[in-house]
């Protein structure tokens, strides 16, 4: 059930609620723990109390003491070290009559006299001890210990030592109560009283470090919580925004410029959302232009071929069906190249985000593919492909192999296309030693005729050589596209005296 509940929190809730529960779990045990001090402090106070009533009761046995008024009066003078803890000592006879208290044996300074004869000699009379006591201001006290003793006689079992506990507002007492027996024989009552104010500081100092803890936990706790949600929180919903109204495709404008030159993980989280938002918004654009230059280069070819159907089925002339036939397979194998072409160039996107780049020998992957073109168009037209290398051997680079061959390929399928019959195409290679590969393929066609050669790496670009429903137009983008991702650049340019030359420098590899 909790977990349900906090499912719908923010996390700034969740952490509170669930500091909140701890924080109650704490309260509801510290305050079982501050319950359990003052009945553990009143036990071992009490558990002294019977040690210092045990003795009395085995001194009066002992020393075989008449259980009268001025005897016992006697006893607790020359006994007195017994009770050196104790604040009051009260003995009564079997009807609960005091016979003997130490408050007025204290009234006398000569009870502290260490000499006993002395001491007796100089006892206080009945009406001395009864004229002092009168002088004393403890009615309240005394008001209580006869409340207890009636509650002590009226209790079951007068042979168990009783302890009570009396809080006035400057004092905290403790008083045990039990029956003097001496061989089963019940004498009367002894009543021991401690002020145990000590308890009552005990108590309260606890409680006061318990509130000033909870006071700091909770001030931390509220600090914490201030900190997560002003440097962590708020830049996560913001981000949190930022995703939403990307999409939603909002002119809002989001802000986590601010967290961006953050040095933590919210500023690298920042940038990586903006850069993957803006290469996101990048691809979007580029797929949305592509299909646009895509159904505007199909609609080209459909127009041609709506129109030669119609005359086709209306013209009864061969030779002009004859000549409408090979415009429709034109047509036909133009718009098949545009599909395929595009096809082939989305599942390259999604494979090159795989694919990992490793050390590439250019000149080897040269030879391979100079060496497949020779074998297909030096017999078919005569055109040949020479590979020339130069500088100082080492041509490596960091590339994808297979990305690297359909850069070339693509250039040499572009040349050919671009050349007459019997013609030559140079693949020349070269590497220094300022630590970049260079690659040109020559042809000798008719040349760019564009000032600005550079076109020709756009999409579905116009110039292009009879017979170019062989192509799609896509092969110089794919290749710019492919130069690009191997960190390199690609120009176009004319030669002196005729053909193209389209040159790509590559940065080397020489780890």
């Amino acid at each position: 059930m909790l977990s349900n509940i906090l499912k719908n929190f923010s996390i700034l809730k969740k952490f509170l609620f669930i500091n909140l529960v701890f924080f109650l779990i704490i309260s509801i045990f510290t305050f079982i723990y501050i319950n359990n001090i003052q009945p553990n402090l009143i036990k071992d106070k009490s558990t002294n109390h019977n040690k210092i009533i045990n003795n009395t009761i085995n001194h009066i046995e002992r020393l075989k003491v008449n259980f009268i008024q001025e005897d016992i009066r006697k006893f607790l003078f020359a006994t007195k070290f017994l009770f050196q803890t104790i604040d009051r000592v009260i003995i009564f006879d079997k009807g609960f009559n005091s016979i003997s208290d130490t408050d007025t044996l204290d009234l006398d300074p000569r009870s502290f006299s260490r000499n006993f004869e002395i001491l007796q000699s100089d006892i206080l009379t009945d009406e001395e001890s009864l004229e002092l006591d009168q002088n004393i201001d403890n009615r309240e006290n005394n008001n209580f210990i006869n409340k207890i003793l009636n509650e002590y006689s009226n209790s079951k079992n007068l042979n168990n030592s009783y302890t009570f506990t009396y809080d006035a507002k400057d004092q905290f007492l403790l008083i045990t109560i039990k029956n003097i027996s001496i061989k089963e024989n019940n004498l009367g009552y002894i009543a021991v009283i401690e002020t145990a104010n000590d308890i009552k500081f005990a108590i309260i100092e606890r409680k006061n470090f318990v509130l000033r803890t909870a006071v700091i936990i909770a001030l931390v706790i509220l600090i914490f919580s201030y900190v997560l949600n002003r440097y962590f929180l708020k830049p996560i919903k913001n981000l949190v925004h930022y995703t939403e109204i990307i999409k939603d495709k909002s002119k809002e404008d989001a802000n986590i410029d601010q967290y961006k030159n953050r040095k933590d993980e919210v500023g690298i989280l920042s940038k990586s959302m903006d850069e993957m938002t803006s290469e996101l918004q990048k691809r979007i654009n580029t797929a949305e232009n592509f299909s646009k230059d895509l159904v505007h280069e199909i609609r080209n070819p459909l127009a041609s071929l709506k129109s030669a159907a119609e005359i086709i089925s209306d013209s009864e002339d061969k030779d002009q069906k004859n000549k409408l036939i090979k415009i429709v397979s034109h047509d036909v194998e133009r718009i098949e190249r545009l599909i395929t072409d595009y096809s082939q160039m989305l599942k390259d996107e999604a494979a090159i985000s795989s694919e990992k780049m490793v050390r590439l020998d250019l000149k080897y992957i040269l030879n391979s593919v100079v060496d497949d073109f020779n074998s297909i168009y030096n017999s078919k037209r005569g055109i040949s492909v020479k590979l020339i290398s130069n500088g100082s051997g080492n041509y490596n680079i960091l590339g994808i192999e297979n990305r690297v061959e359909q850069i070339v390929a693509n250039l040499l399928d572009n040349s050919v296309s671009f050349s007459d019959d019997n013609k030559k195409i140079k693949v020349i290679l070269n590497s220094d030693s300022s630590g970049y590969v260079k690659l040109n393929v020559i042809d000798e066609g008719r040349g760019f005729r564009e000032a600005d050669t550079q076109k020709i790496f756009k999409r579905f670009y116009s110039n292009r050589p009879e017979k170019f429903g062989e192509h799609s137009g896509l092969g110089l983008n794919i290749v710019k596209n492919l130069v690009e991702l191997h960190n390199g650049t690609i120009t176009a340019m004319n030669n002196k005296d005729k053909g193209a030359n389209i040159e790509i420098i590559f940065p080397s590899d020489n780890s």
